[in-house]
């Protein structure tokens, strides 16, 4: 017994050893996060690996919030913006449209009256400073982005190009907070559902990708997203997320525990979406 607890009591000092010398997604490959997180507590270990997915390799709707770990937050990881981004970098910019700046992304700008149409859908972002006890970010710009039932981009996508929607920014309050109105999005070949998100030091500064400091993605849970493409509306997305999983997603294999909001509600209702988001403004 006394040689156990000793095994037991230096594992966080040999795993904290190990997190200083590798990359997070690497450690959560090769040790299996959801297992040692209850002996690594609040320290460095538990820090850089954040909360654990219990699946092991599929979001759900019962997921919690990937954003904290033992009282402390980690960084979100850094994602691809690809290649519909609306923000400048390779062509369209959203970001100049008048009206951006809205919480409900579902209408086109300017003079279309194109709205958006699909399972409702409200989208929480909490963004907390990692390197300051997890404070709230106030005042940072959110920029968000997503395709829309059936897998178009606005702006992007044969014809609609010349719409807007489901692009919007705001500005987090006092608590690091910004919370959009908008639809689930619809699953296209080869990706994972998601969403996209750019964040800004402030509001006035997100006019181009010039200014940002993250880019990150939302990895929607696998059992929300079933529940969605049974309805209509969605043609298409039941067969491409049957087709996909998290573990061979260009973008989120390395893991997604830090992407995967909480989801709750249903289609009848809607759903309410929820990440706290670690991020250096």
């Amino acid at each position: 017994m006394r040689r156990g607890h000793g095994r037991a009591a230096s594992l966080p000092r040999d795993l904290d050893s190990l997190l200083r010398q590798a990359h997070r997604r690497e450690v959560l490959r090769l040790l299996g996060a959801a297992s040692i997180l209850p002996l690594l507590g609040c320290g460095t270990g538990a820090e850089a690996l954040g909360s654990t997915s219990s699946d092991g390799g599929s979001a759900s709707s019962s997921s919690s919030d990937g954003g904290t770990a033992g009282g402390r937050c980690a960084s979100i990881p850094e994602e691809t913006a690809g290649p519909y981004p609306g923000d400048g970098s390779n062509g369209p910019n959203a970001l100049a449209l008048s009206g951006i700046v809205r919480s409900d992304i579902r209408a086109s700008l300017g003079g279309s009256s194109a709205v958006a149409t699909g399972v409702p859908l409200s989208i929480t972002l909490t963004l907390v400073d990692p390197t300051s006890s997890c404070m709230p970010v106030a005042g940072a710009g959110v920029y968000l982005w997503h395709c829309d039932a059936l897998g178009r981009y606005s702006l992007y996508s044969s014809g609609v190009t010349g719409e807007s929607w489901l692009r919007g920014v705001q500005a987090t309050d006092s608590a690091g907070q910004v919370r959009f109105t908008t639809i689930f999005p619809g699953c296209y070949s080869g990706r994972w559902p998601h969403v996209h998100f750019e964040i800004y030091p402030t509001i006035a500064s997100a006019t181009s990708s010039a200014s940002k400091r993250a880019t990150s993605q939302l990895a929607l849970p696998q059992a929300t997203c079933a529940e969605v493409y049974a309805t209509s509306g969605y043609t298409g997305s039941a067969a491409n997320l049957a087709a996909v999983s998290l573990a061979t997603d260009m973008v989120f294999a390395d893991g997604a525990t830090l992407e995967t909001p909480s989801v709750t509600g249903s289609v009848s209702v809607g759903y309410e979406s929820a990440l706290t988001v670690g991020v250096v403004v």
